[in-house]
């Protein structure tokens, strides 16, 4: 295995955190060097290079000559694997956050204030999902939790973890223990996922190397007045109290009784703001969580006795079920880290829908989309959420509707 290279007795100003989370530096031949363990203002002296390209490079801050203000202990060994933003003070977490999202939209050329991050102000604890690797340490001669080391593809051994659920990681301790007392090897297993419902009960189990995934007991959740089921293999958001506050704001501001919920996985959007709804049309390609939302559907009309909507599941790529969308109506989407595809942006351009609410997991491409749609919508409001605490991600959400003089064709 090739030896990372260290470079020693340098002198590198962190000028600022990049959207991707590292800082940034410049070498002394001018190469931009983004590194891990780094914040504005400190002097680095000693770093690991993970990657060497030939117009920047990444690595991993290892020694200082002066460190940030701002810079606390991690809570966890692993952070650089799980968390990187540990070492950052939370309040300053929330202002780099803020500050990151304004960068991001001026680079596609949408003008942006700072925008308060909102949080439940919880940093730990939060995740309801968790994947590890299984790493058998030859001293203990057993096996252990692990994560992947930042920038390899080497295992790295834990004995703790405050990101996510404590009932994930003690079930995570309970079944690799019974591994042990059975005498069976890691490398049978390629992985170990969890995932936690609010109130405590966690489903899930070992991915064995060469073998279909086993599908697990479905976990159940209240989100506002709907009760969801979901499978913990399957998308779920991870934050549930934070995911909450971003559901609010979007039923603060939903005005027509027609909605169209693109990429809608279980349906935990749309279904949440079926009170007042007329028409609802949920449209998922995958056919397991289409599954999920077509009971999710059912359940709604049961809890919802008094309401008069008309639910339609779709299976279908958002991108496909164009016909769908109509002039009047409020379309939401939510799309995976890629963004929305250019067939759906055309749609969107060429229909005057009364109100499209944008929410994404990835500012970089809902900013690049943001910037086609301008043509005929105006944004109304830009509300960044900390779903992810102690790490660069975040959230965000922007309620746009058709220009004035557009609105009117």
């Amino acid at each position: 295995m090739k030896q990372p290279t260290i470079l020693e007795r340098q002198n590198l100003n962190v000028t600022k955190l990049v959207p991707g989370g590292q800082g940034l530096a410049t070498l002394a031949d001018g190469k931009k060097l983004f590194l891990w363990n780094a914040l504005p203002g400190e002097r680095i002296s000693k770093v690991k290079l993970t990657a060497d390209k030939a117009h920047y490079a990444e690595g991993v801050a290892l020694d200082f000559i002066e460190k940030s203000p701002k810079r606390i202990a991690p809570k966890d060994p692993c952070y650089l694997s799980t968390s990187p933003w540990q070492i950052l003070d939370y309040d300053t977490e929330l202002l780099e956050k803020s500050q990151i999202l304004q960068e991001i939209f001026h680079q596609h050329r949408l003008e942006l204030s700072q925008t308060k991050v909102e949080t439940d102000g919880r940093n730990f604890y939060y995740r309801n999902k968790m994947e590890y690797a299984l790493y058998y340490d030859l001293v203990e001669t057993k096996i252990f939790p692990a994560f992947r080391a930042r920038g390899s593809h080497r295992k790295i051994a834990i004995t703790q973890s405050s990101l996510e659920r404590p009932e994930i990681f003690q079930q995570a301790q309970k079944i690799i223990s019974d591994l042990n007392t059975r005498g069976e090897e890691a490398r049978k297993y390629q992985s170990l996922l969890l995932r936690c419902s609010q109130d405590g009960k966690v489903s899930g189990g070992l991915y064995e190397n060469h073998r279909p995934h086993p599908q697990f007991s479905a976990l159940q959740d209240r989100i506002l007045d709907q009760t969801f089921h979901y499978s913990p293999n399957g998308f779920f958001q991870i934050n549930l109290p934070v995911y909450q506050m971003a559901l609010r704001e979007i039923q603060n501001w939903v005005k027509t009784d027609k909605l169209l919920d693109l990429y809608a996985g279980v349906g935990s959007i749309g279904l949440s703001l079926v009170g007042d709804i007329r028409k609802l049309t949920l449209v998922e390609c995958d056919r397991s969580a289409w599954r999920e939302m077509v009971g999710n559907c059912e359940a709604a009309n049961l809890q919802s006795p008094n309401s008069t909507a008309e639910i339609q599941p779709v299976l279908a790529k958002s991108e496909e079920a164009l016909d769908y969308i109509e002039a009047g109506q409020t379309v939401i989407v939510d799309p995976p880290r890629a963004g929305c595809r250019p067939e759906l942006l055309e749609k969107l351009l060429s229909t005057s829908v009364a109100q499209l609410i944008y929410l994404s997991c990835n500012p970089v491409t809902q900013a690049r989309d943001l910037k086609i749609l301008e043509a005929r919508y105006r944004i109304l409001k830009v509300q960044p959420y900390n779903f992810f605490p102690c790490t660069p991600h975040l959230e965000n959400l922007v309620i746009l509707e058709p220009k004035p003089s557009i609105s009117k064709i």
